[in-house]
């Protein structure tokens, strides 16, 4: 039966040796035009169960250069370590996701009223920008190209799991994705959990 075209997805597979390890890298988009992804497969996930997956929104200044404002570098590190270390597991990479979907100029402007005091929600409001605008319908696309069955989703974000759901994956259950705060990231991580409902138990003290 033919796919719809509204159904296709447009995919290159190559092997990618990282510094890591090996994965399969497949690239792919939704629809011409669109934004291209990446996911890195490790092991074979066709039909497999509680797959651990990390749905990994990028961040050019964390996943990149190493920011330290937020923990997004920290968590790509942990993820792709974390899926290597089990039978098959997959990192899907979403482009186009910067400053939770408000782009590259926008995130930066932020920051310098984070840096007068304002957190990350109050300074995306502040300049009239939404808080949150990711889609992750793409990510539930590939994961349903890749034939995984049901997976164990890296992340602390429950609107994460609730979207993927909402796109047809089958979560099992989330899995925490947690990095040391410091006094570089802590009022970050303050922000995400107590205005956004990241779950983050490890900023209490008695933890």
């Amino acid at each position: 039966m033919e796919i719809p075209e509204q159904d296709r997805l447009e995919t290159a597979e190559s092997e990618l040796t990282t510094r890591r390890g090996r994965f399969r890298a497949v690239a792919f988009r939704e629809h011409e035009g669109g934004a291209e992804h990446l996911a890195l497969v490790h092991g074979d996930p066709r039909g497999a169960t509680d797959v651990l997956v990390r749905v990994h929104s990028e961040c050019l200044t964390g996943d990149v250069f190493g920011a330290l404002r937020c923990e997004c570098g920290a968590q790509l590190d942990s993820a792709v370590d974390a899926v290597l270390a089990q039978d098959c597991g997959v990192v899907v990479y979403l482009r186009g996701h910067e400053g939770r979907g408000i782009g590259l100029l926008a995130k930066v402007r932020t920051h310098v009223l984070q840096d007068a005091g304002l957190d990350t929600v109050d300074s995306a409001t502040a300049l009239g920008l939404p808080v949150d605008v990711r889609d992750f319908r793409a990510a539930a696309r590939v994961l349903r190209h890749l034939g995984v069955a049901s997976v164990r989703l890296l992340t602390n974000n429950p609107d994460k799991e609730r979207a993927l759901t909402r796109h047809g994956v089958v979560v099992s259950r989330m899995e925490p994705l947690l990095e040391a705060a410091d006094e570089h990231n802590r009022a970050y991580l303050t922000a995400k959990r107590d205005r956004l409902g990241h779950r983050l138990p490890h900023l209490d003290p008695a933890h």
